[in-house]
C-alpha cells in the first residue's frame, strides 16, 4: 500500500506542478520567474528522454521511444513486486516519476520541463518534479547495490 501512496503522491505533485504552469501560460503569464539567483521556472517543451536529450518530433521515432518507455515501466512494476528491501521505496518514486512524464507524452505530445538551474550564464537542463523523483530513485537504487557488494566483500 505504501508503494501505491509514493507512486500516486509523487505523480500527483508531478502534475500539479506542471498543470499550474501549464495554465498561467495560457492565461498569457510568460513563465520566467526568478526564484533565487541561481534557480528559475522556464517552461520548455520537451518532446525527447530525460533531461531534452534526443528530442524528436512527434512521428514514428517518437511513438517508438514512447512504446520503449511504456516497456520499461512494465519491466520496473515487475520489480516492484519482487523487491523486497528500500528498493521498494525507490522503484516506486522511480514509477511514480515515470507515469507522470508518460502521461504528458501521451497527452500533450511533450513533457513541461520549467525548473532551471544555473550559475550566472551557465544552464543545467531544465527539468521538472518527475524527473527528480526518477533521478533521486535511480541514485538511490545505484548507492543500495555499492553498499550490497560492499558488504558481501567484507563478508568473503
Amino acid at each position: 500500500m505504501k508503494n501505491f501512496l509514493i507512486i500516486l503522491t509523487t505523480f500527483v505533485i508531478d502534475r500539479a506542478t506542471k498543470t499550474y504552469l501549464i495554465n498561467l501560460q495560457e492565461a498569457g503569464t510568460e513563465i520566467d520567474f526568478y526564484i533565487l539567483s541561481f534557480l528559475n521556472f522556464y517552461l520548455v517543451w520537451n518532446t525527447g528522454i530525460g533531461f531534452g536529450l534526443a528530442s524528436l518530433e512527434a512521428n514514428l521515432y517518437y511513438h517508438i521511444l514512447t512504446t520503449l518507455i511504456v516497456i520499461v515501466n512494465f519491466a520496473l512494476i515487475y520489480f516492484l513486486l519482487k523487491a523486497k528491501d528500500m528498493s521498494v521505496y525507490l522503484i516506486s518514486l522511480i514509477i511514480g516519476g515515470s507515469f507522470g512524464n508518460l502521461f504528458d507524452r501521451l497527452y500533450y505530445y511533450a513533457v513541461p520541463d520549467f525548473i532551471d538551474i544555473h550559475i550566472g550564464t551557465h544552464h543545467w537542463f531544465i527539468f521538472n518534479v518527475a524527473d527528480i523523483c526518477i533521478t533521486v530513485g535511480i541514485t538511490g537504487l545505484i548507492i543500495i547495490e555499492f553498499l550490497k557488494k560492499e558488504k558481501t566483500s567484507k563478508n568473503v
